[in-house]
């Protein structure tokens, strides 16, 4: 068994999807046991490695999702071996690449690199937002979310941009009141429902950044995915009628709230990214491909990515979770994508 297996299996085995703590301290004690790098435990919990001035970071997070219940055996989380992959949660999203990162943090001959895993990822990236505001920015990073198979089948790919996420409540109001004396006017449920439809016929922004003189393309979405009212009676009218949004937002341009025609806030955020630096994207690609094919890709989901790029870092997403893996029944990665990885993320990080 390799070594990135091996720190895999340990790593899906410490549950992470209500507190981080455990997997924390074994991220912390396994670099400052295996690395001669500086290592932190900031107050969020997250885990920062630094060697010199860390001009270039690997970056990813140890929380997931609740396990299924296939993935849970005598109250721990499971993982198992079957045809050249392993199966758990967390295999893919994101602990198979984090161990190849810490593994290829500790091999990499040079100085002024880092490696930070932060927690809350699941939960709008708050991890990273702390890291950020506190002063972790570095240069340039590789965030190690699951960028594999988007081009074609087995391709390495790096992602150059991805959509951003925001959550939005409106809430309508109204008079609580006898169905059979009720007045459209004042029924909620109704004006709700005319936002609803606005939204529906809201116009996606679309944007195509150039990254090293190759376009990716990125559509903006706005998606209803809950209504609920303040009475459970069928025979009234409710004083209240919420209902919530899931929009993916791009840099160009996101829905605009004041023209929903009810109340409205922002319940969590995370921003889209872009990457500013051509040639950083091309190193990436460039490791990638001596392994074999790679392209730039944009990626459907927003990752802590949007918040390294927010405060300033050039950034890009690779890894080897391929795409409709995550928070499944059945997660997975492919355990040659594992070496793969570490290859590459220790030519980035030597080069």
């Amino acid at each position: 068994m390799n070594e990135v297996e091996k720190l895999t299996r340990e790593l899906v085995r410490t549950p992470s999807h209500e507190d981080e703590t455990e997997a924390g301290d074994l991220i912390e004690g396994w670099l400052r046991d295996e690395t001669d790098a500086g290592v932190e435990r900031d107050d969020a919990g997250n885990v920062v490695a630094r060697r010199g001035d860390a001009e270039l970071a690997l970056v990813g997070h140890h929380d997931t999702v609740p396990p299924a219940d296939g993935q849970v055996k005598n109250g721990a989380p499971t993982v198992e071996k079957r045809d050249g992959r392993l199966y758990g949660r967390g295999t893919a999203d994101m602990k198979g690449a984090l161990a190849a990162g810490m593994v290829a943090f500790r091999d990499a001959d040079t100085s002024d690199v880092g490696f930070a895993s932060f927690v809350g990822e699941e939960s709008g990236g708050v991890g990273a937002r702390h890291a950020t505001e506190n002063g972790f920015v570095p240069e340039r990073a590789v965030v190690v979310e699951g960028s594999t198979g988007y081009s074609s089948p087995g391709a390495f790919d790096v992602a150059v941009a991805h959509r951003g996420r925001r959550e939005v409540r409106g809430v309508a109001r109204g008079e609580r009141g006898h169905a059979g004396d009720a007045d459209d006017d004042g029924n909620p449920v109704y004006a709700a429902v005319d936002s609803i439809n606005q939204i529906r016929r809201y116009e996606s922004p679309e944007t195509c950044p150039e990254i090293d003189g190759e376009e990716v393309s990125l559509e903006g979405t706005a998606t209803v995915t809950g209504v609920r009212t303040s009475d459970e009676a069928t025979n009234v009218t409710p004083s209240r009628c919420a209902f919530t949004v899931d929009e993916r937002t791009v840099p160009e341009g996101s829905l605009d709230l004041e023209t929903v025609g009810v109340e409205t806030e922002v319940v969590g955020e995370m921003p889209p990214m872009v990457c500013d630096d051509g040639g950083f994207a091309r190193e990436i690609r460039e490791a990638a491909r001596e392994t074999g094919a790679s392209e730039y890709v944009a990626k459907p989901h927003a990752t802590d990515a949007g918040w390294l790029a927010s405060a300033g870092t050039s950034t890009v997403v690779c890894g080897p979770a391929e795409q409709g893996e995550a928070h499944t029944d059945g997660e997975s990665v492919d355990l040659g994508a594992l070496v793969r990885s570490e290859r590459i993320y220790r030519a980035v990080l030597e080069e």
